[in-house]
């Protein structure tokens, strides 16, 4: 089983403050952390750890932070051989200040993410082509992402799409998606369907359906996730109550697991919900991929929701 990841690398710089700053104002933290980050490197690192045989594609800057996040990425097992540096940009980042109440705010230079290309795309199309799953996300330039998309489905490799941060796709690539994975928010984007609840995340899911996605994926939140097949079944895995520390990362924990656990043959009812249990799982946990579970974790916490037990 293998996977490969096209998506963004980048390093989040974090101040946490009593509150947040106002225009023009300088205020005093308390705490800074630097922490790998970006979508793409999240769910890679999360396949890694449920034991997929991970590529990734993607650049990051020829500086000290490109190095620190390849290094990271190399010590959790995904292949970096696809990722290059690029010596004419700096690599991604995010500055983000939190406040005491957990409010934030966020600015990103995007850097070497913006610069991921068709190029190499196709440098790496080996590699998709050999790969049982390409998954990506939109945090990288539109056309890189549609161009790879177009290349696996043409190699017979299977896309996994998570369509977020939300934006518009071209409709000629929905019927070379073989599951779509949306929050409410891109679901609501993409369908024309506003999402609610339960009914309108099915309606959602039907319409993307029938504008030729092969099966559609809405994360709910504590309502779980709902899966709209491309034969028109419609099956919900339940949500999971937990104590949430930190839900930074959750997203791409379920996307991450619920590819990895596809990959190993997983019927896709379980794969759902094993990936709801990883998601769940994850927010116990501060941080983004240093909370992303192993394949034993979501598995034993799968048989203590099953039987009752607790955390």
């Amino acid at each position: 089983m293998s996977a490969i990841v096209l998506g963004s690398i980048h390093m989040d710089m974090i101040v946490r403050s009593d509150r947040l700053p106002k225009p023009g104002e300088t205020i005093l933290g308390w705490e800074f952390k630097m922490l790998p980050g970006g979508k793409g490197a999240n769910q890679a690192v999360a396949l890694s750890k449920l034991n997929v045989r991970t590529g990734m594609v993607s650049r990051v800057g020829d500086d000290f932070l490109g190095r620190d996040l390849l290094d990271n990425l190399e010590r959790n097992g995904v292949d970096t051989s696809h990722v290059k540096r690029d010596p004419e940009t700096h690599t991604g980042l995010a500055l983000i200040i939190v406040d005491k109440r957990g409010r934030n705010m966020i600015a990103v230079a995007r850097g070497a993410d913006e610069h991921v290309s068709v190029g190499d795309v196709e440098d790496a199309a080996g590699a998709i082509a050999s790969s049982d799953y390409l998954l990506a996300q939109l945090e990288l330039p539109i056309e890189t992402v549609v161009h790879a998309i177009k290349l696996a489905h043409g190699k017979g490799t299977r896309v996994i799409l998570n369509a977020a941060p939300a934006q518009r796709l071209p409709q000629e690539v929905f019927p070379k998606i073989d599951y779509l994975v949306v929050n409410e928010v891109e679901a609501s984007l993409l369908s024309r369907v506003r999402v609610r609840d339960l009914r309108s995340a099915e309606r959602a899911g039907r319409r993307l359906v029938k504008m030729g996605v092969g099966n559609v994926v809405i994360t709910l939140g504590r309502m779980g996730a709902m899966l709209v097949k491309g034969d028109g079944e419609v099956v919900r895995a339940r949500g999971i109550k937990v104590e949430a520390v930190d839900t930074t990362g959750a997203g791409d924990a379920f996307c991450g697991a619920f590819t990895a656990f596809l990959s190993e043959g997983k019927p896709v009812e379980e794969a759902l919900q094993l990936a709801n249990y990883a998601a769940a799982l994850s927010i116990t946990r501060v941080g983004a991929q240093e909370a992303l579970p192993t394949r034993d974790e979501v598995l034993r916490f799968a048989g203590e929701q099953k039987f009752g037990g607790k955390m």
